[in-house]
Formats: structure tokens, C-alpha cells, sequence
């Protein structure tokens, strides 16, 4: 087994980190790519298939909630069996769903396709996020390589955007799912001669399987019920979501155990994700709508005014690293809320008619800003004090929040929005995670553990190692010679 750095790693393992680091980023790209490169496509989908709206939604959200649902079984997965060994067999499921996606006869066929997607994306994520965690140990490291691996993820998400229009307009909409195949090919060649190997199998026990299947099936019913306004499913999807933590409590070897929420750390960044998630979500998917309905773009311009939301996204996610060095991963975390409510209250006021550079520009570099500092602030947070033993749980809860959080207040406030006729209907959508987004930076950091101060002042309550969001600083003063 190559040795990890930090732990008396050779330097040839160290020398070797970024270029992993590369690889594991590249599939995540893909993977994230996946979640918004259908979203413009769908109406040529549904031409072809002769398929309605509402069965179109689907192609959209069973990929997020079947890989969101299944993130924690790939993490327990992934501690127990290996982390190379998930990540090449997620990424090879990813690539032969992606090639049954392109090649699809039926939207039946299509949307299985997608769900396989999402349970490739459950095994390889979490082993790529542990992977990155266990690979750079230090705070300051780690913060850095996260953020690398978070802004590719979500620029995966804005290329996805970009790139759905140009490819269904100049190729077919075939070949968003089929660009995917070689990618990943090129990445399960190399991902062997990078990624270190894995040690011999401990003692495994059996897996949480029950847990997995209610954790799926609850928001697959709870987002059912919304979608298709079947009060009953909404009903079914809180009770097996109920039966889930049933179940965690009783069975002796749980998908994640409970006790790993009394991390306060982790706890509150990942209640927080679940919020920011919804709003970047409801962001994206509203955006694409006023830009194309409203103003009237077509699929490849509403892409392109999308780059200015790139770049700004970039810039904060290069910046957060600096920030998590001066003022803490809590204040951190709470200026990318501050920021991203910033956004969504410009997008709230949507007139009507309104235009691209006045109307919808601010907002929506507002909400890339916030977006890529609190993210990956709370990426940071989540996995803090992870050990070889727990980091694919951590990964997979995170990962978990991340996915069905933004699923679950996707499907709540765009169906909020279209019981409101019109704009009006994205305004009150816009409110709505505004005030989900409000609430949760005005109260992080009461709820939160105090950050250690740079200028070496007194740590918080609690010891370091369990209650200390602020680690990273003393990490990245010990590079500079001294310790916090």
C-alpha cells in the first residue's frame, strides 16, 4: 500500500498528490456536469419521446435523489471495502450508464439510465472526497485541495449549463450523456497508477442495507408527492424518512451512527449545506427559465450568460483558503450565507420584463460569490477530525446533505413558485430560500463553536480536535513557522 502523506509517506506519494487530486476532480466534474446538462436538452428529449413535462422532471431529479439517497452506503462502503476499489467501480458504472443514457430507445430506459448514473456517483464521490481528506491531513492543505476539488464540481455544474444548448443545437442531445464515456475511460486507466492502493480488507460486517433503501425511497416519495401534488406520497416519503432514523438507532451495524451527528462541527455544516444547497438549486433552475421565457434567450445564449456566474463563483472559491486563514471556517461560512442572501434578494424583486444586465446580472454573481465561499467553508467544517476510519462516512453524509438538500428544495420551491402565476411565482420562490438562507447566518454563529483567532487568542470551549471549526488557521501558521 503507497503510504499517505503526512503519515510518514514517501516523497514519491507526496509528489504524486496534486496530479490525484486532478483525477479524482475530473470524474467529480463529470458527475456534477450530469446534474444540469439535461435541463435545456429536455425539450428536445420530450419531442422525441413524445413525453410529457411532468415525466420529463424526472430525467432531473432521479439522478440527484438516487445518488444522494445512496451517498451514505457508498460512504460506509467505501470505509469498509476500500477507497480506490469504489472509486474505479463507481466511476465504471457511471460510464456504462452514461453510454445506455445516450443510446436510450425509451424514456423509461433513459431515466433507469440516470438512476444508475446516480448509484455510480454514490460509490465514486464519497471515495474521491475521503480519498482527498486522508491525502492532504493538514487543515491548511486540506482546505486547498477542497476547495480545487469543489470549485471543478460546481464549475461542473455551470459547464452543464453552458454546454447542454451548444450540444443539443449543433450535435444531438445524445451526445451530453455520450461525451462522458471516454472521459471516464481515460480516468479508470490512469486512476491505478495515481490513486494510492488499498490495504487487505479488515472485518467488514454486514451493510446497513435497510437504511440505504429508505434513505432512496423517502425523498423519491416525499419529491413525488410535490411534483405530481399526490399528498399521500408526500405523506409516505416523512414516514419511511422517519423509519430511516428508526432504524439507524436500533440496527447493530448502521449505514451512519448516529452518534457521528453529536459532532457539533460537523452537525451544524451539514444542517446549513442542506439550506444553501436548496437555494443554488432553486438559483439554477429558475435562472435558466426567466433567462429563456422571460428575456427571451435562446438554449445556447441562456448558457453563456451563465460565464459571468462562473467567474465569480472561481474568484470566491480561490479566496477561500485566505479567508479560512483569517477569520475562521465559521465566519467563513457565514459570509458566503451573507453573500448569497445578497444575491437572492436582488433576484426576489424579478419584474416582469426585465433584462439581462440589470435584473438578473447582480444576483446572480451574489449568489456565485456566497455559494463558493459558504460551500466550500462547510465542506471544510463537515470533515473535520475525520480519521482513516470515519472519513467515507463524513464524505457520503456530506456529499447526502449536499444532493438531497438542493433535490428536496428544488422540488419545494419551484413548486411553491408555480402555484403563483408567472414571475410573481419566482419571486415568491426566491423569498422563500431567501429566508431559508437568512436564517441560517444569522444563527451560525451562535450555534456554531467559536473559531480560534488568528492573532493567537484564546481557543473555544471544547478541545481542539473535536470543537475547533478554526483549525485550519493554526494549521496554516504552523507552515509559516509558528503555531495559533
Amino acid at each position: 500500500m503507497n503510504a499517505l502523506p503526512g503519515n510518514g509517506g514517501a516523497p514519491r506519494a507526496v509528489d504524486r498528490r496534486m496530479p490525484t487530486l486532478a483525477l479524482l476532480s475530473l470524474l467529480q466534474f463529470l458527475i456534477a456536469l450530469d446534474v444540469t446538462v439535461v435541463n435545456v436538452a429536455l425539450p428536445s428529449i420530450g419531442a422525441e419521446f413524445g413525453a410529457p413535462t411532468d415525466s420529463l422532471s424526472w430525467v432531473v431529479t432521479g439522478y440527484t435523489l438516487v445518488g444522494g439517497g445512496l451517498l451514505l452506503l457508498g460512504g460506509r462502503v467505501t470505509d469498509l471495502l476500500g477507497r480506490r476499489r469504489m472509486f474505479l467501480l463507481g466511476a465504471a458504472l457511471f460510464a456504462v450508464a452514461s453510454l445506455v443514457a445516450g443510446a436510450a430507445p425509451d424514456l423509461p430506459t433513459l431515466i433507469g439510465a440516470r438512476f444508475a448514473q446516480g448509484a455510480g456517483e454514490a460509490l465514486a464521490s464519497p471515495a474521491a472526497m475521503s480519498l482527498i481528506a486522508l491525502l492532504f491531513p493538514e487543515p491548511a492543505e486540506r482546505a486547498k485541495a477542497l476547495g480545487i476539488w469543489g470549485a471543478i464540481s460546481v464549475g461542473g455544474l455551470v459547464a452543464g449549463v453552458l454546454l447542454s444548448g451548444v450540444i443539443t443545437e449543433l450535435l444531438h442531445w445524445r451526445w451530453i450523456f455520450g461525451v462522458n464515456v471516454p472521459i471516464t475511460l481515460a480516468v479508470l486507466l490512469l486512476a491505478p497508477r495515481l490513486v494510492p492502493a488499498d490495504g487487505p480488507r479488515g472485518r467488514t460486517g454486514p451493510l446497513d442495507l435497510p437504511g440505504a433503501a429508505l434513505l432512496t425511497a423517502g425523498p423519491l416519495c416525499f419529491v413525488f408527492g410535490i411534483v405530481e401534488s399526490v399528498p399521500t406520497a408526500v405523506a409516505a416519503g416523512a414516514v419511511l424518512l422517519a423509519a430511516f432514523v428508526v432504524v439507524e438507532a436500533r440496527t447493530r451495524h448502521p449505514l451512519v451512527p448516529l452518534a457521528f451527528f453529536t459532532h457539533r462541527v460537523r452537525a451544524v455544516a451539514n444542517g446549513v449545506t442542506v439550506l444553501l444547497s436548496a437555494a443554488l438549486s432553486t438559483a439554477f433552475f429558475l435562472l435558466t427559465l426567466y433567462l429563456q421565457d422571460v428575456i427571451g434567450f435562446g438554449p445556447p445564449a441562456a448558457g453563456l450568460a451563465f460565464l459571468p456566474f462562473c467567474a465569480a463563483l472561481f474568484l470566491a472559491v480561490s479566496q477561500v483558503s485566505r479567508l479560512i486563514g483569517a477569520i475562521g471556517v465559521t465566519y467563513t461560512a457565514t459570509l458566503g450565507l451573507v453573500l448569497t442572501a445578497a444575491g437572492l434578494a436582488w433576484l426576489a424583486r424579478l419584474p416582469d420584463r426585465g433584462t439581462y444586465a440589470v435584473d438578473v446580472l447582480p444576483g446572480m454573481v451574489g449568489v456565485a460569490a456566497g455559494m463558493g465561499i459558504g460551500l466550500i467553508a462547510l465542506q471544510n467544517a463537515a470533515l473535520h477530525g475525520v480519521t482513516a476510519d470515519d472519513a467515507g462516512v463524513a464524505s457520503g453524509v456530506q456529499r447526502s446533505v449536499d444532493q438531497l438538500g438542493g433535490s428536496l428544495g428544488l422540488a419545494v420551491l419551484v413548486g411553491i413558485a408555480t402555484d403563483v402565476t408567472g414571475v410573481a411565482g419566482f419571486r415568491t420562490a426566491f423569498l422563500y430560500a431567501l429566508a431559508g438562507v437568512v436564517a441560517a447566518a444569522v444563527v451560525l454563529p451562535f450555534i456554531a463553536p467559536r473559531d480560534r483567532k488568528p492573532g493567537g487568542g484564546t481557543a473555544p470551549e471544547g478541545t481542539p480536535s473535536e470543537e475547533t471549526p478554526g483549525e485550519p488557521v493554526a494549521g496554516a501558521r504552523e507552515s509559516e513557522g509558528g503555531k495559533g
